[in-house]
């Protein structure tokens, strides 16, 4: 099935066949965390450091990532409009065809479950804590219901602020891009 339609001009094929190589997940990442240009050095340095768990990376491991970079990954990252690498000047920013992908790319936390699992679980949590508080349990009917209700939607709220900020370079890509 083809994804033109709703999110860009790549095949969801191709889509999976980007995404398959982590060197090139850790690339979109990157670049989405960074909002702007960045350069190969600094992008080598980051995916080796991750690559690791060294910082900073083994110098073998840095050159073998910056290379591998340079002559498979931005290239093909490149051409399929998911980058704008400038090989000469060694600086990659994120095209808008980036967006196709981010669909694809799984949404996680910096705690390491999805959104969707958080939100899911906060829901029920508030859920339960509210009818704990009708129902009278000891400790959580202290306070007043509605005043669980508030303190689980200003979560929400903030949890929302939170996941929008980190995920800025969609906007911000949208009108400086």
């Amino acid at each position: 099935m083809a994804i033109t339609d709703r999110y860009g001009g790549l095949p969801e094929t191709e889509i999976h066949d980007l995404l398959r190589n982590e060197r090139r997940c850790q690339t979109i990442k990157h670049l989405q965390d960074t909002v702007g240009t960045t350069t190969l050095r600094e992008l080598a340095e980051t995916i080796a450091e991750h690559e690791t768990g060294e910082s900073p990376p083994p110098k073998n491991v840095r050159n073998s990532v910056y290379n591998s970079l340079h002559q498979t990954h931005l290239p093909k990252l490149d051409r399929r409009g998911i980058v704008e690498y400038e090989s000469d000047r060694k600086t990659i920013r994120l095209a808008e065809e980036a967006r196709c992908v981010d669909v694809y790319m799984e949404v996680v936390t910096p705690y390491g479950i999805t959104w969707s699992e958080y939100y899911s679980l906060l829901g029920t949590l508030s859920l339960f804590v509210v009818l704990a508080a009708l129902i009278g349990v000891p400790v959580i009917s202290a306070l007043d219901p509605v005043l669980w209700v508030s303190v689980f939607l200003a979560s929400f709220a903030a949890s929302l602020g939170y996941q929008l900020w980190t995920d800025r370079w969609v906007y911000l890509n949208a009108l400086f891009g």
